[in-house]
């Protein structure tokens, strides 16, 4: 397994001109980057990285798109490989960081984490590459080769579990109003307070 830190490092050296979109899977990401191109997608819905991250890269043809994506969000979402290989958009880079538990709740396993095999669902949702990787040696050997590649591809990276076990609800909240407040603050700009 590899530490999620040394992956994204090693990815920077490759990364070129890439619009790197964080996501769950890549949070650490945004703490070595300073290039503006990167998309710091925050916590949408789980399963929501990969739709966003097809749309950039349709959007953006001109451009890699690189999403650092995790595996409870392919999980929720397996039908988004499916319709990411029907709209094979060549500029597209799909890594999961698979740290086997959901660490974003706290780190309850994820169930068949040991066998789950996500580069083999990725081909066979119709990923034409898709490949795995668990010692950090060949993944940085490899890199440069599958970015060279038209996408869609798909790297499924076995990373270890580095889980932040307080509860959700004793958590500092990432946003910095509450509903009520957002709420409030509508109001009071559409002059209805």
């Amino acid at each position: 397994m590899m530490y999620t830190a040394e992956v994204l490092k090693v990815f920077e050296r490759h990364r070129g001109d890439s619009i790197v979109i964080s996501g769950r899977g890549g949070k650490h990401w945004m703490a070595i980057s300073d290039t503006v191109m990167d998309i710091p997608l925050g916590d949408p819905a789980m399963g929501g990285h990969s739709g966003f991250g097809l749309g950039l890269a349709l959007a953006q043809p001109g451009k890699k798109v690189v999403l650092f994506d995790s595996e409870g969000d392919i999980l929720m979402s397996m039908g988004q490989l499916a319709t990411i290989a029907e709209q094979a958009p060549a500029n597209f880079y799909h890594f999961i960081l698979d740290n086997e538990v959901y660490a974003t709740t706290g780190g309850q396993p994820v169930p068949n984490s040991k066998h789950v095999d996500y580069a083999m669902i990725a081909r066979g949702a119709g990923y034409p590459r898709a490949y795995n990787y668990s010692e950090l040696d060949q993944f940085s050997a490899e890199l440069s080769g599958i970015l060279s590649k038209p996408g869609p591809v798909f790297v499924a990276l076995k990373v270890w579990p580095e889980v932040e076990n307080t509860p959700i609800g004793q958590r500092v909240r990432w946003r910095k109003r509450s509903s009520d407040k957002v709420v409030s603050d509508v109001r009071a700009a559409l002059g209805a307070a």
